[in-house]
């Protein structure tokens, strides 16, 4: 049988794909590795079909190989019985844990087949929740900003765990940035913030985006006009 590595979305329940619904319907058992995807999962699965895995809280590397080799595991031993699905905030081949399930599955059974479904992810989704316009032809860079880091260099990023947003901010703004920031978006757990003010975030919240344009950056947009010709109703 099959183990899907299913992309719920940011966190908002409607925002799942109809594949990825579908898929969630007729596993025999899903799996979640946090609290925030089996709330999303639960809307479209009943409680009896949740599995549970073991993800310990340790940066110890032989810990998490242990870990994730027993939940590759319990996931073969289930996909013996029908369908399996795995379940993630985002898309799965973005910044996932479902890329460890899916390299251990890899090395230690290989007999079990693996497919991915898309999700739509809060990298993504930023530039509707933001407001922002993403133009054809725009240099868009995607960047880790945990504790405090500001990466600076192209003219546009996109940065995700942001989790000292005043730091972020400092480095930024000192580096010729104007700085956006994104709380929570399409998330139903947990208030969601959207402000260019960092301190009305300063508190560590993992799932907080920025977006960075340098400050006085020179932009050429398309428009519905063009010269020589006459709008509408005028003459």
């Amino acid at each position: 049988m099959t183990v899907y590595g299913v992309g719920l979305g940011p966190g908002e329940a409607e925002l799942i794909t109809l594949k990825g619904k579908r898929v969630l319907e007729a596993a025999g058992v899903v799996y979640s590795p946090g609290r925030l995807s089996r709330t999303v999962a639960r809307q479209y699965v009943p409680d009896s079909a949740l599995g549970d895995l073991d993800f310990p809280m340790t940066r110890d590397p032989e810990k998490l190989r242990s870990a994730w080799r027993e939940a590759a595991a319990a996931v073969a031993e289930a996909a013996d019985d029908g369908d399996v699905a795995f379940v993630t905030l985002g898309d799965p081949n973005v910044y996932s844990t479902f890329g460890h399930l899916r390299r251990t599955l890899s090395a230690f059974h290989p007999e079990v087949d693996l497919d991915v479904v898309p999700g739509v992810s809060a990298v993504t989704a930023f530039a509707t929740a933001l407001g922002v316009e993403i133009e054809a032809g725009t240099g868009l860079s995607l960047r880790e900003a945990a504790d405090g880091a500001a990466p600076t260099g192209p003219d546009r990023m996109i940065l995700f765990k942001v989790t000292d947003a005043v730091a972020t901010h400092e480095g930024l703004v000192a580096a010729g940035y104007d700085v956006r920031y994104g709380r929570r978006l399409f998330m139903e757990q947990g208030e969601t913030v959207i402000t260019d003010d960092p301190t009305e975030i300063a508190e560590r919240d993992y799932y907080t985006l920025a977006y960075a344009e340098r400050r006085g950056l020179d932009r050429d947009l398309a428009t519905a006009e063009f010269e020589g010709l006459e709008s509408e109703g005028s003459a």
